[in-house]
């Protein structure tokens, strides 16, 4: 039996392996934040206009949230998520996707598309609803060249049992209030209440010194025209469409 074809795939494995080591150690030392798991967001001197208009995207979000079970869940969309979610309590609605625009949606989402143009390096953005009873199981993001920012939109009672844990660190929304954190990091999220909780959850360039920046750039370019995006688009434009479709025919039934 010939075994080239498995000793290729190992060796290409193990390069990737190196390779991605290599640019994460880069990509830590170059990091103008540092390397850690939350982040002060009096770093980003833009937070406070984010947070001041939060309750125009919460009003956004309140008129689509009657709609919620016609949104796709995230697995819907990427089938990478089976592996974290397989159920239909994770809803998404997206507007940007490494760079790639959901017109119809930022149309529908006209201050929330406005908000997120203010966001240095905004590459994927979307609302995320957890339905009641919802969790996540730990996991790591696959790419530390972004960072990840919640802004909570809708956060239900009791709060502290909606949270999130990073590394060894654990936070709790709160509506209006943005937290950035480093999604390479071990984390998992809940919703152990009766309400749906819900975040415009945006990934954006981590801020660093040349040349890795320059490099950052070139890598999430490359990301955007890859399978892993592009082979995603199909799936995700049938549900845009599907999404239209139910809002116009309960429109027209009322």
């Amino acid at each position: 039996m010939n075994e080239a074809p498995g000793l290729v795939a190992r060796t290409f494995g193990r390069l990737a392996m190196a390779f991605f080591g290599w640019l994460y150690r880069l990509y830590s030392r170059a990091s103008l934040l540092g390397d850690r798991e939350f982040f002060d967001v009096t770093d980003f001197p833009w937070v406070p206009a984010v947070e001041a208009d939060w309750k125009k995207v919460r009003a956004e979000l309140d008129a689509l949230l009657p709609y919620a079970a016609d949104m796709p869940n995230f697995q819907d969309i990427s089938k990478e998520q089976k592996a974290l979610s397989q159920d239909d309590g994770w809803k998404t609605f997206f507007f940007y996707a490494y760079g790639i625009r959901a017109k119809a949606n930022c149309r529908r989402c006209p201050e929330t598309a406005k908000l997120l143009k203010t966001i240095p390096g905004m590459k994927t953005a979307f609302f995320s609803v957890f339905a009641p009873g919802k969790e996540l199981p730990p996991h790591r993001g696959p790419y530390k060249g972004v960072l990840r920012l919640h802004l909570a939109l809708l956060v239900p009672e009791p709060a502290d049992q909606c949270g999130i844990r990073v590394g060894s660190q654990t936070r709790h929304w709160e509506e209006g209030r943005v937290m950035i954190f480093d999604d390479t990091f071990e984390h998992e999220a809940w919703n152990r209440t009766d309400g749906v909780r819900v975040v415009l959850f945006v990934d954006m360039m981590r801020p660093m010194r040349f040349p890795a920046n320059v490099l950052n750039q070139m890598a999430t370019w490359l990301i955007a025209l890859s399978p892993f995006v592009l082979g995603n688009l199909g799936s995700y434009s049938r549900w845009e469409k599907r999404f239209e479709a139910a809002v116009n025919q309960k429109a027209a039934a009322n």
